[in-house]
């Protein structure tokens, strides 16, 4: 595991324009400024000594004697984190929504056995040890042997990738591009499923001081090591560029007090869920504000055009809670990015999802159905194992599940958000299981409002 602090400097445009450039903290500091007087930018800036730009910030600036936290929401800070689990990455996600960033996407990149982090950090306990590494190893099996088996089918039925004629005709580089990234997509789409959460990838987040200090708070109060890890490497990177905040970013008995409080639940949870019926039924609760006809709602959607096209204000003041009792945690990390409203997702191992939805029933339907039945039994034990040790309290449990255990997701927003987030995740090259969720609630969301059938651009994003 690995974290590393990329500064930002000035374009060469920039520099040529001799405009000013900050360290973040001044950056801060010269904003702050702002709400003590009204001398403008030039008088503030003339203050500064350039050969002490750290002496500047306490000495002129005295920033850290404003108070307000909003202050470091001016400190910009971007952060590359290496090699941490697929599951902490997951969980930094639900911690900054809001955060600019990527992650190493399991849909474009072949993740190998070798990639698994260490049984120590992820605080597997020495007695399950041979278990779990035997579970890992079958997992990472049953990984390649699907996408082995993805791949032979798409090479056999080529229909089965479902791209279009028109882009299939088309000769050019965009198209031959796209079509090469569609097709490479297919079997690691369907194959990813049997993926150990516990296996590695890398992220980069672009936030706040203000941002960045909550998440230190939040990691370094974790009874788990690994998030413990990356929370004292990101606190001694943001020495690097925001020292003044640093003193903020440690462990406190808030954030360990309400991490257990939440684990408690998920136990609780855990040892009820055999009472639960879970589905991948779509649910969805719409509240419009009193007074809304239907002709409004359409003429909200008058304006738009394409995805970031204005809706109007009756959208945005309808509140829509949507979810499922159970879908796999590949699509929850992927409906968890979208920055909008609160999500919820309680982490109970439930069933497995392994995409036997997606093989052909025409032709070698029982070899097919077969050997994905076979495969899937290792995604099964995998949750077996893992909701037991939730039962039992072990915090570790989660490093036992797969891509394809499933959770009960729910996200509360507004109407004009979950529109874009349909609009978004529908089109052309989207996953196929996630498009299948947001089309399902999609279809609910009509039976609400008809009249937004053929006015929400359904299916229209370009191929990802």
């Amino acid at each position: 595991m690995k974290v590393t602090h990329v500064s930002i400097c000035p374009s060469e445009a920039a520099t040529n324009a001799n405009t000013p450039a900050l360290t973040p903290e001044l950056l801060a500091a010269t904003g702050a400024r702002y709400s003590r007087n009204n001398e403008g930018l030039e008088a503030i800036l003339s203050k500064i000594d350039p050969k002490n730009l750290e002496k500047s910030v306490d000495s002129i600036f005295k920033m850290v004697d404003y108070g307000h936290q909003s202050i470091a929401d001016m400190v910009p800070v971007a952060l590359f984190i290496d090699d941490i689990s697929i599951w902490l990455a997951y969980y930094i996600w639900t911690l900054c929504p809001t955060a600019g960033g990527q992650e190493s996407s399991t849909r474009y990149i072949k993740i190998s056995p070798e990639g698994l982090i260490p049984a120590d950090t992820l605080g597997i306990a020495e007695r399950d040890l041979p278990e779990w590494r035997d579970l890992m190893d079958d997992c990472f099996s049953a990984y390649q042997a699907s996408l082995a088996l993805w791949e032979e089918l798409a090479f056999e039925q080529p229909d089965l990738i479902g791209i279009p004629r028109s882009l299939l005709d088309d000769t050019s580089d965009s198209a031959r591009k796209k079509v090469a990234r569609m097709k490479r997509n297919y079997a690691f789409d369907r194959a990813r499923y049997f993926l150990p959460v516990a296996a590695s990838t890398n992220v980069m987040l672009v936030m706040s001081a203000r941002g960045w200090v909550s998440l230190c708070q939040n990691l370094l109060s974790h009874p788990l090591p690994e998030p413990r890890l990356v929370g004292e490497a990101i606190r001694k990177n943001l020495e690097l560029s925001a020292p003044r905040m640093t003193r903020h970013a440690r462990k406190t008995p808030e954030w360990e007090n309400a991490i257990r409080r939440e684990f408690e639940k998920l136990i609780r949870a855990a040892c009820e869920s055999a009472r639960a019926p879970v589905s991948a039924e779509p649910r969805l609760q719409v509240e419009s504000p009193q007074g809304i006809a239907a002709r409004e709602i359409t003429q909200d959607l008058a304006n738009h055009s394409n995805r970031y096209a204005p809706i109007g204000s009756s959208l945005h003041r309808t509140m829509v809670r949507f979810g499922w009792s159970g879908i796999s945690f590949a699509e929850i990390r992927d409906l968890n990015r979208h920055r909008t409203g609160t999500k919820h997702c309680p982490l109970v191992p439930g069933n497995f999802y392994f995409a036997l939805d997606q093989a052909p029933h025409e032709s070698r339907p029982q070899q097919t159905e077969l050997a994905l039945r076979e495969l899937a039994e290792t995604g099964n034990r995998a949750s077996r194992a893992a909701l037991k040790r939730l039962q039992k309290g072990e915090a570790s449990y989660v490093y036992w599940t797969l891509l394809g255990t499933e959770y009960p997701f729910e996200h509360v927003t507004t109407a004009d958000k979950f529109i874009y987030e349909c609009e978004l995740r529908t089109g052309l090259g989207a996953h196929f299981r996630y498009a299948r969720h947001l089309r399902d609630v999609l279809a609910l969301f009509y039976k609400h409002f008809p009249e937004t059938k053929g006015l929400i651009l359904e299916g229209s994003a370009e191929p990802e």
